[in-house]
């Protein structure tokens, strides 16, 4: 094998290694579980919220509490559209019960539906409220927080078609008025206003919150993936893992941990899982985003606090906020941006390589909307991807085929030049510039291919469109690893295979796997074997070796390794074919399996 198949597969080597050694060194840990009801160490038992922009608005020695305790008999109003199904609590006018009618937690049959939201008193409670923070002249008592009872009106569910509105008279001169409404997908629309009937006038800011009770269930806690905290201000992205906001300083007006964001034009704040997201989106202008850890419960929260409203007698103050809870779709949530919430796209992970992943990702949507399966177009999307760097990779293949050609002369010039390493240096050097040979040039497209797969494996992990996709036959999950083992013939005999994490498991390889180490193998048969016994020894393994590391990646991401394998090998031979080289694969396969001489 020359020196430029070695460069080559020794860099492909080095990319895969430096993710072994990562999964290796740095696995994902189990979530260790966390008490969703701890007991609240505060006399008043009250959660600080963050000012509105003014001094009106006090906020020390008081506060708005964000739990309450469950209220078996308090009034709900059932939240029922194509896509979700839940209730709004009349306690606080909380929305806290919310399902994703589209998607179930597992392939399972009778898997039961995704839950987003839960109210208080359930396991992980996960909700949004909203109400308004008390300014000069008012008390808590006196405007409506997550403990106020509201009046529904006479409704009983939330459509589409059919908005709810809810009243409550603090029984001292302001009438306050909420209406909740939903389109067909996840944004609800959340207006609050005011109005002063009575004699003197008053401050007060709007805000909502989204609390969450201890960190998910199914935190993944990897590398790769963004949980936690996310927001958008003034054009600006900021992603604080869960694990990061118990660090906050301790903020002395709002009595727990937090970190505070002024906002002047346009944002929004909200939690982001792999594939769910809550997030509150206020209207265009100034407003507080606020990141808060409140260690006492364990309780984690995002909130937006918009200006204060002066109300003198008579006047009525509006403002509007929406909340979008549910599935991280690419285009649900791009057709929102379009519609005006500022980068919303960004709420997805599209991580350091995003000028790559987001066209990646985008190519992959519209293949998969033309050709209907999610496979086919991973198989698509590499043609794509090799068609775009034909051009380089036929310029490297003829440059390795013209120094395949070169190896006569070039074992002439190591024989002359003999231990002269100078001197040999040299006169390869005037070789390739005599017959225009770049020795360097074959590296460039597994250069290039680097950062692609390790984009492409974003895009698998992060997005949601990948969840649960079916390819063909036994693969109903390209986000998931082959399931199929050889261990069990691949289904032929009644055995179940290790489960995944196990150290066993990766002996458990799949169908998929297999092919892949393959057509790596046949990769490397279009050039005999290096004639270095240590060299030829660990390209004989690096095949296998891969097969093993990528036998617990998702399926996915090994249909496109395969495939592209395979459109390489056969480029490549066609192209040595067209410039004089002839390979011979089949022949040194039979080298491949004869058994060496032993050394005398």
């Amino acid at each position: 094998m020359d020196d430029q198949n070695k460069n080559l597969m020794l860099a492909t080597a080095l990319s895969f290694i430096v993710i072994l050694v990562w999964f290796v060194l740095f696995p994902p840990p189990e979530p260790s579980p966390a008490d969703p009801n701890a007991a609240i160490t505060s006399a008043e038992g009250q959660a600080v919220l963050p000012t509105a922009s003014g001094d009106e608005v006090a906020t020390s020695g008081a506060a708005t509490n964000a739990v309450a305790e469950p209220i078996a008999d308090a009034p709900r109003i059932t939240i029922e559209t194509d896509r979700l199904k839940g209730s709004i609590s009349l306690l606080g006018g909380r929305i806290d019960e919310l399902a994703l009618k589209d998607y179930r937690v597992s392939l399972d049959e009778g898997s039961p539906i995704v839950d987003l939201l839960a109210p208080v008193g359930q396991a992980n409670p996960y909700y949004a409220l909203y109400g308004w923070a008390p300014g000069a002249g008012l008390s808590f008592e006196e405007v409506p927080g997550p403990n106020t009872i509201w009046n529904a009106d006479g409704s009983r569910a939330l459509s589409v078609d059919s908005p709810v509105t809810l009243t409550w008279d603090n029984g001292i001169g302001l009438q306050f008025t909420r209406t909740i409404a939903v389109d067909k997908d996840f944004m609800f629309s959340v207006t609050q206003s005011v109005e002063n009937t009575g004699a003197g006038t008053v401050s007060l800011a709007p805000y909502g919150i989204l609390a969450r009770h201890g960190e998910p269930q199914d935190l993944k806690n990897f590398f790769i993936l963004h949980e936690g905290l996310v927001a958008m201000a003034d054009g600006e992205l900021s992603e604080i893992d869960y694990s990061d906001m118990p660090d906050f300083d301790i903020n002395p007006n709002e009595g727990a941990r937090a970190e505070v964001t002024q906002v002047a034009e346009q944002g929004w704040i909200g939690f982001t899982d792999q594939y769910w997201m809550t997030t509150l989106i206020p209207q265009p202008g100034a407003f507080k985003a606020t990141a808060k850890y409140d260690e006492r419960r364990d309780i984690y929260q995002s909130e937006a606090v918009l200006p204060t409203q002066k109300l003198a007698p008579g006047e009525t103050a509006t403002v509007n906020t929406q909340l979008f809870a549910g599935a991280k779709e690419w285009e649900t949530i791009r057709n929102y941006q379009k519609a005006g919430v500022d980068r919303f796209l960004d709420s997805i992970d599209w991580g350091w390589f995003f000028f790559l992943t987001k066209p990646i990702f985008a190519v992959l949507h519209y293949l998969n909307a033309l050709i209907g399966n999610m496979g086919w177009a991973i198989i698509g999307l590499t043609l794509l991807i090799k068609a775009i760097l034909f051009p380089l990779a036929y310029k490297s293949n003829v440059s390795m085929a013209r120094m395949k050609a070169l190896q006569p002369q070039m074992e002439v010039i190591k024989e002359k030049a003999g231990d002269d390493k100078q001197k040999l240096q040299q006169e390869m050097m005037a070789l390739y510039k005599k017959e225009k040979v770049n020795p360097v040039s074959g590296c460039l497209p597994i250069l290039l291919q680097i950062p692609i797969f390790f984009s492409l494996y974003k895009v698998i992990f992060v997005t949601l469109e990948l969840r649960h996709a079916p390819w063909l036959g036994w693969i109903e999950d390209l986000s998931a690893p082959d399931p199929s083992s050889i261990l069990n013939l691949f289904g032929l005999l009644n055995f179940m295979p290790p489960e995944p994490g196990s150290i066993l498991a990766i002996f458990s390889l799949g169908i998929l796997p297999i092919l892949l180490g393959i057509s790596m193998w046949m990769q490397q048969k279009l050039n005999p074997a290096p004639t270095d016994p240590t060299q030829a020894m660990i390209f004989a393994w690096m095949p296998w070796v891969f097969m093993f590391m990528l036998g617990t990646f998702a399926s996915g991401l090994v249909v496109y390794w395969i495939a592209n394998n395979t459109i390489t090998f056969t480029q490549q031979y066609l192209i040595m074919r067209s410039q004089g080289v002839k390979p011979d694969v089949f022949g040194n396969i039979r080298a491949g399996f004869k058994r060496k001489p032993k050394a005398e």
